[in-house]
């Protein structure tokens, strides 16, 4: 699920199959309400793809990642990557003059496959492994880029600065996706606090059975108490000592992407199984599970894209993606693209 900082009438839905193609998409939406320099292309998949597809839609949905792709697009021409398919696929949908249709993203597809063998097969893959692949590797390549230009800079002015060069800049990808998490830990004995931060492109929260996003994002950050052979070794206190932790959002992102844990182990079944529990989640989200010093900790996000597994387990099921674009929802099936009509909730 795709948060982003963007207004947004408070409505409530629920999803309804609206048209079989292309001309039925386009005449449901209508000449007057249809977005202007908007394109709604659905995507080919070739045979295990779906996973791959429904991404691609809620990154394309997401105005920030999209802009910047397409930014890259009319840069001066790179060796291929990941990144240069992903701009070409970007830019042959916001450049088409149909408002609707489908693509093929062969050429995204043949990379992805050269790239990891992980993606080099026909059986079903996860949504959120590609998702941290394909933004990990964008940002890795944007630093290599940074990196090569500044050496080339340094070069020519006669000079290079190894410490320099080894420095990470961050990426528009960090900009967008980027938060961070601060992990507190409190000594019972003493009270002293540590903490130590680290950085997230998306949140990984377990789900319970009847619960909501919410509910997902306190219990994220719980308490935890470490004791008996658990114990915290206090630094002031220099011994083990009871004591207390828990995880809290120091900065937010721009674009706040969660994932739910649907698929957990079971040691008696020794496989994973799916966990198809109602989990209920708003259109506007706050998060309440940030640290004191956390920047414009009251910071309302809007709900963007929904990836959703249909399915019973990991192994086996079907992604798809639903967006909202413009103030209204679709649905994305692969080459297939519906409208959604508003109604009264909107939950899974």
């Amino acid at each position: 699920m795709f948060w982003g900082r963007f207004s947004s009438s408070n409505v409530k839905l629920t999803f309804s199959l609206q048209g079989a193609n292309a001309s039925a998409l386009e005449k449901e939406i209508g000449p007057e309400q249809f977005p202007v320099n908007e394109h709604y292309f659905g995507l080919v998949n070739f045979g295990n793809t779906c996973y791959c597809n429904s991404v691609l839609q809620a990154l394309y949905f997401c105005r920030p990642f999209r802009e910047k792709v397409l930014a890259y697009k009319v840069q001066p021409r790179k060796k291929e990557s990941l990144l240069t398919c992903l701009s070409d696929l970007f830019n042959s949908i916001a450049t088409q003059k149909k408002k609707v249709g489908v693509i093929p993203p062969k050429k995204f597809i043949s990379r992805l496959r050269k790239e990891n063998e992980l993606f080099d097969n026909y059986m079903q893959q996860d949504a959120h492994e590609f998702l941290n692949y394909l933004l990990n590797t964008i940002a890795d390549l944007l630093q290599e880029e940074k990196k090569q230009e500044k050496q080339n800079g340094k070069l020519q002015n006669g000079s290079i600065d190894s410490e320099e060069g080894e420095k990470t800049d961050l990426t528009w990808v960090h900009e967008i996706f980027q938060g961070t998490l601060t992990n507190e830990t409190r000594c019972l004995n003493c009270e002293a606090v540590s903490s130590k931060d680290e950085d997230f492109l998306d949140l990984s929260v377990d789900v319970e059975q009847n619960t909501s996003i919410t509910h997902c994002l306190r219990g994220f950050s719980n308490t935890e108490t470490l004791c008996s052979e658990y114990k915290y070794y206090c630094e002031q206190c220099r011994s083990k000592q009871e004591a207390q932790k828990r995880m809290r959002v120091k900065k937010l992102p721009m674009i706040l992407a969660l994932h739910l844990k649907r698929f957990k182990y079971m040691d008696q079944l020794h496989r994973y199984t799916k966990l198809s529990y109602r989990v209920v989640f708003p259109l506007e989200l706050r998060l309440f599970n940030t640290s004191g010093d956390a920047t414009n900790p009251d910071r309302m996000y809007d709900l963007v894209a929904v990836v959703v597994h249909c399915g019973s387990g990991p192994n086996r099921g079907h992604y798809i993606t639903i967006v909202k674009s413009h103030g209204f929802w679709l649905l994305f099936d692969d080459d297939i693209v519906e409208v959604a009509k508003e109604s009264r909730n909107l939950n899974n």
